[in-house]
């Protein structure tokens, strides 16, 4: 059996080194072709929002919805985004949304040029809700609307009239990994809009720190306060440890402030700072916070984030064919696959790391170690764009996953505002009901939700371009965030720069 075995792995190892070659030896897209997908990945947040919309939306078979949101319950939740497909606005994925988007500008913003004005927009879309939802100290409004009501129904959010309960976590009612969260996301927006709103930068970080402590005091899941309206949909599967260290994290990073740094290096053992983790989500944290706090070593030389650079070591290892502790899968087609439900949403974030690592390696001669095989930052970019050009049709299907890129992508997305006749084109409302024709029609949707990338294929490549099969043809918000900073990346590259 031996031989064999060994013929097996040799043949494992030629065909990851074929799909490399032809990463390093070949170009699907260019600057231009990243630049055209970086717009439309941030365009695609118009199609998400709740409120009224301004005079300068783009994406204009949308209209307004969910414009007494709060009002039953005597605050204003009026704003903000819908997750994905459906008509309920979920806090947790929100601001993981938000923070990866604002993660986004500070990392890749300079590379974004004319497209930048567009994320902020996009990233203060949320940050105004998220203020609004944190205005009550110790309560922080984290949804609206009932999921379990709104999916029973297959209607546009501007005619929705399913129940927009609001739900809250409290100090009775605890829920730190959504509260961290929000913290995470108004710090790390704070950086954002430190030069070109210095007011409103420094009202986010306050109220960053505020929401923090609130998350940190009253230590708590909000699966538990708030169960059976979050589980199964945006359930806390890894707890909130992950998140108390991600938000101060943020805040440290956003304020310089030393005592985030004491609550780092004090708290970190509890909070998961010595474990791997080998995905990186709006559930999961660590990867995240660890790739982050690399930098304070790789760049400023604090020797109490070395830590941070080991474990961030230890996640790029795992994804690196051939390399030590090597343990990601991938695709017959080269993609990198985590679950059956979503894929995508593992592939964006993922590649956000890499290039964000790559970029902090620069300050460490460009190269890390996975055990005795070396890996330069170069190999890491390389394997980032592979994903990218996956997403983007370089791929078995020969199909962009993303909506309105290339000539061939999906035409039924699962998406109740982009399957339904616009409010403009059939004014009359569409009951809860009467929408489901539009769900079954094997038409295309008549609306082109443009810049969406879907939730993706399976693990042999294939993609069925079905309205109902949510698990591939399902959009969100938090697939598209981490992948406009890997966007501006390869849409500002140097053609003449060999990687």
């Amino acid at each position: 059996m031996a031989p064999r075995t060994f013929s097996l792995t040799l043949m494992v190892i030629l065909f990851f080194a074929v799909c490399f070659l032809k990463v390093t030896t070949s170009r699907a897209f260019n600057s231009q072709n990243y630049y055209d997908a970086l717009e439309k990945s941030i365009l695609f947040f118009e199609g998400q929002r709740s409120g009224r919309l301004p005079q300068s939306q783009r994406l204009t078979w949308r209209g307004n919805s969910g414009m007494s949101d709060g009002a039953s319950f005597h605050v204003d939740l009026v704003g903000g985004y819908y997750d994905a497909g459906d008509n309920v606005k979920f806090g947790l994925p929100m601001a993981f949304t938000t923070t990866m988007l604002a993660w986004s500008v500070i990392e890749f913003g300079s590379s974004m040029h004319d497209q930048l004005s567009n994320a902020k927009a996009a990233i203060r879309w949320s940050t105004d809700y998220l203020l609004k939802a944190t205005a009550t100290p110790g309560t922080i409004y984290v949804q609206v609307g009932d999921p379990n009501q709104d999916h029973r129904c297959w209607e546009r959010p501007e005619d929705m009239d399913t129940p927009r309960n609001v739900y809250k976590v409290s100090t009775q009612n605890p829920g730190s990994e959504v509260a961290a969260e929000t913290a995470a996301a108004l710090a790390s927006a704070s950086i954002v809009f430190k030069d070109s709103d210095p007011s409103y930068s420094s009202e986010l970080l306050h109220r960053a720190i505020q929401v923090f402590d609130f998350a940190d005091t009253y230590r708590g899941s909000y699966s538990d306060s708030l169960n059976s309206v979050v589980c199964p949909f945006y359930c806390s599967y890894s707890g909130y440890h992950d998140e108390l260290l991600w938000g101060a994290a943020w805040i440290f990073k956003a304020s310089g402030q030393s005592a985030y740094l004491s609550y780092i290096q004090s708290n970190g053992h509890i909070l998961g700072a010595d474990e791997d983790d080998f995905s990186f989500s709006w559930d999961d944290k660590k990867a995240g916070t660890k790739v982050l706090l690399s930098k304070d070593f790789l760049q400023e030389r604090t020797n109490e984030f070395q830590i941070y650079k080991a474990h961030a070591d230890n996640f790029i290892c795992s994804l690196i064919p051939g390399a030590n502790d090597y343990s990601a899968q991938y695709t017959p087609g080269g993609l990198l696959f985590k679950q059956s439900d979503s894929n995508l949403q593992y592939v964006t974030t993922t590649s956000f790391l890499l290039l964000t690592y790559a970029k902090y390696l620069g300050s460490n001669g460009n190269i890390t170690s996975c055990g005795s095989t070396v890996i330069s930052a170069n190999k890491l970019i390389s394997l980032a764009r592979q994903q990218v050009d996956y997403i983007l049709g370089d791929n078995p299907e020969k199909m962009s996953y993303m909506v309105g890129f290339g000539d061939k992508y999906p035409l039924h997305v699962h998406h109740r505002g982009s399957s339904l006749p616009s409010v403009h084109a059939h004014p009359a409302r569409i009951a809860c009901n009467d929408g489901f024709q539009y769900l079954q029609s094997g038409s295309p949707n008549p609306n082109t939700l443009v810049g969406a990338i879907l939730g993706g294929p399976d693990f042999s490549d294939r993609f069925s371009d079905d309205r109902n099969n949510y698990r591939q043809s399902e959009p969100a918000t938090y697939i598209n965030a981490p992948f406009v900073g890997a966007l501006a990346f390869f849409s500002a590259e140097n053609p003449r720069h060999k990687y």
